[in-house]
């Protein structure tokens, strides 16, 4: 059974409850994980509270040395840590190491907080009175992540927290929670102050005292739309800054003029990259015309029925396993919908799979999608292509600001005026030309619009330095009283 981490030291979970972490690719149980309680959480809360008082204090140079040891000592073990979130997770060994490097460079970024955190200053804003803004920690934040990528998505968050002198809490997804685990290990080992950095495991009962505890400022949530909204209202409903990333539908679009074979290599690695379990990755592509719509299905079905699934720690597999029996079975369900609405399946992913265990589907290709299916609006989180024919970039634009969920989207074309138009005109926030899985750096905020985001204010970059802070305005005047110099 694995424990929480608070106050600076490993502490059994007063839960009396747990789930198995399954290592998807062979079923093997690997450990278990508490579903945490009331108390738990109440016992990081005040551990993170009573550091935050001389926490906020440390000059934030002074923060960012601690950061520097952390990418140190992460950097030298990431080969360790990849293998674990291929273990829990089933990614594959390159997938995996991408995924805790991208980690790292969140770390990278929050370095910088010496800058990021910078205030203004103005002279005369009036005759004799000036003005100037700080950036002040606000307290306790909190984080609730996903199962689809272990090691990155929490360093979104709690780098950018902590570099700005506020102390976290993270909540990992119970079903892979071993990443974390190590992760915290090895925090430990650069001496950061006990309670700044705490880890609680659990289900909805944790999330919810995290939502609505009075002394949590704020909470950073990724994972579906339902629940990102829910946690968006209930922190909200409680006073709370909120930042909840969902659900995603990203539709890539291939013009007449688009290297064609770049498009297609590259839309399928978007598809079924990391078994297709990402917030970015593409699920429609938007073909225009006749002959990019032939060419396409024909192309991109070989290759798929070509890629290599497997366990992510065999060096051959190209695919592995999707996270769950249940993920599989949903995953299933909505290629049969699609078929069952007149859509065709060109590569059946649900035959073929050789694996006698693990939660394995090979990649599906389908195609003669419209609007109106089921499988055009929903989000998959699996390996399947779906394939649309269309007229012009006007009608993949009104496709595309059609679906009620605005993560990413993609174009792939030679031409700048098409790539501008594309860019101006549609409402997904983050837009790849070119790029299968537009996935922003650590120094640019990343988040989506429309029921991929709920929230103001978006996740890393400068804009994250924003949402964990205050801005205080001070505005002062001096009496000069020249016969005292």
């Amino acid at each position: 059974m694995l424990s929480n981490y608070i106050n600076g030291q490993w502490v059994k979970s007063l839960a009396t409850s747990s789930v198995n972490i399954i290592n998807p690719a062979t079923e093997k149980t690997l450990d278990q994980c508490p579903l945490g309680t009331r108390e738990d959480v109440e016992y990081a809360i005040k551990a993170a509270t009573e550091a935050f008082k001389s926490w906020k204090k440390v000059p934030a140079i002074e923060r960012a040395q601690y950061l520097f040891k952390m990418k140190s000592v992460l950097e030298q073990n990431v080969e360790e840590l990849a293998r674990l979130v291929t273990t829990e997770n089933g990614k594959t060994l390159v997938e995996a190491r991408g995924s805790v490097r991208r980690g790292i460079q969140m770390i990278d970024t929050a370095c910088g907080i010496p800058t990021l955190q910078m205030g203004k200053y103005s002279e005369d804003i009036a005759e004799g009175i000036d003005s100037f803004a700080v950036k002040k920690p606000m307290g306790v934040f909190a984080g609730i992540v996903p199962f689809n990528f272990p090691s990155m998505v929490p360093f979104w968050f709690w780098p950018f927290a902590i570099a700005s002198g506020n102390t976290f809490i993270l909540k990992p997804s119970e079903r892979v929670p071993l990443t974390q685990n190590r992760i915290f290990e090895l925090i430990q080992q650069t001496g950061l102050p006990k309670g700044v950095l705490n880890l609680v495991h659990g289900g909805k009962d944790v999330v919810n005292v995290l939502c609505t505890h009075p002394e949590i400022k704020g909470i950073s949530f990724v994972g579906s739309t339902p629940i990102a909204k829910y946690v968006y209202q209930t922190g909200s409903a409680s006073g709370k800054r909120v930042q909840a990333l969902g659900g995603a539908k990203n539709f890539m679009v291939v013009l007449p003029d688009a290297l064609m074979d770049k498009a297609i290599k590259t839309s399928l690695e978007s598809i079924i990259g990391c078994a297709g379990e990402r917030c970015l990755a593409g699920s429609v592509i938007l073909c225009v015309g006749d002959q990019v719509y032939t060419e396409i299905q024909d192309k991109i079905s070989r290759a798929a029925s070509d890629v290599i699934i497997g366990d992510g720690l065999d060096p051959n597999t190209q695919m592995g396993p999707l996270i769950s029996n249940e993920a599989r079975e949903r995953v299933k369900g909505l290629i049969q919908s699609a078929v069952d609405e007149g859509a065709k399946l060109l590569v059946d992913g649900r035959k073929n799979v050789a694996q006698t265990k693990g939660y394995f589907l090979r990649p599906s290709v389908i195609a003669g999608i419209t609007k109106s299916m089921r499988v055009s609006r929903e989000e998959i989180f699996g390996p399947v292509v779906l394939i649309a024919q269309i007229k012009n970039l006007d009608e993949a634009i009104e496709w595309i600001n059609d679906c009620p969920y605005g993560n990413t989207t993609t174009l792939f074309t030679t031409s700048g005026a098409a790539a501008r138009k594309f860019s101006y005109e549609v409402d997904p926030s983050m837009i790849g030309i070119n790029i299968g899985v537009p996935a922003p750096m650590a120094f640019f905020s990343f988040g989506g619009s429309k029921d991929s985001f709920f929230g103001d204010i978006k996740a890393h970059g400068e804009a994250s330095i924003d949402f964990f802070t205050d801005t205080k305005v001070t505005i002062q005047r001096w009496s000069a009283d020249s016969s005292i110099w």
